[in-house]
């Protein structure tokens, strides 16, 4: 297991315009039809850095990188069964967790949140936890909750098919335990430090963990896209 993280910077919009040539025409398209600047960045970093990881891990040539689907969304890299990836995006970050057996991964921005959304989409234990918070360690908690339920439904593959209130999570100190109403597997999970303003966890198949992050400059990511990739 890997992680990868990449603060985002401003760029100007003829290098963004170089960037974009290292995608495929289908993602250069979506990446256009984003209307805020900043959505379309976050959009234009993540797949760079897994296009980047991909070239590099893999050895394969960018043009050569093909992705489907399955019926829920998630995509998976053609031609490999032991590559799996999952990216995420907030703020200023763009994150990717790569494995050889499923994973999934969520960083989130801490801000205010109104209650009625751990009421509306976490389980009645989560919820009540949270009443018992002050407004600051609430906040801490909501998004310990909310990133630990992201990155479940992201590495089980179905994603919001699945109701976030069918599972749950209690956390006593760094200890996560998981609760689910169905049977769906043997699932671990831990919560990383990426920045104060910032919650991030993984989920996994394995119970061992990378132990850190791997930290890769925006101006490194740019310069390694454009010395490793070919243009389409």
């Amino acid at each position: 297991m890997k992680i990868y993280a990449v603060k985002i910077e401003h760029i100007s919009k003829h290098v963004f315009e170089e960037l974009l040539s290292y995608l495929s025409f289908d993602e250069q398209e979506r990446i256009k039809r984003f209307k805020r600047y900043e959505d379309a960045l976050r959009g234009l970093t993540s797949k760079l850095l897994l296009r980047f990881l991909i070239v590099s891990l893999r050895k394969i040539q960018n043009k050569s990188i093909h992705f489907y689907k399955n019926d829920y969304g998630k995509p998976f890299l053609v031609g490999t069964k032991d590559f799996h990836f999952n990216i995420s995006h907030s703020g200023d970050w763009v994150v990717c967790a790569i494995d050889n057996l499923p994973i999934g991964i969520d960083v989130e921005k801490i801000h205010d949140v109104d209650l009625d959304l751990s009421k509306r989409f976490f389980s009645e234990a989560e919820h009540d936890y949270l009443l018992t918070l002050e407004n600051k360690e609430r906040k801490e908690a909501f998004f310990d909750f909310w990133t630990l339920k992201e990155s479940y439904i992201k590495a089980d593959g179905r994603g919001l098919s699945i109701p976030l209130n069918s599972f749950s999570f209690s956390l006593k100190g760094s200890n996560i335990e998981f609760k689910a109403s169905n049977n769906c597997g043997q699932w671990h999970f831990k919560h990383y430090k990426i920045d104060a303003s910032y919650k991030m966890a993984v989920c996994s198949k394995k119970s061992e963990f990378s132990e850190g992050i791997i930290h890769i400059t925006f101006g490194e990511l740019i310069r390694k896209v454009q010395t490793k990739l070919e243009k389409y």
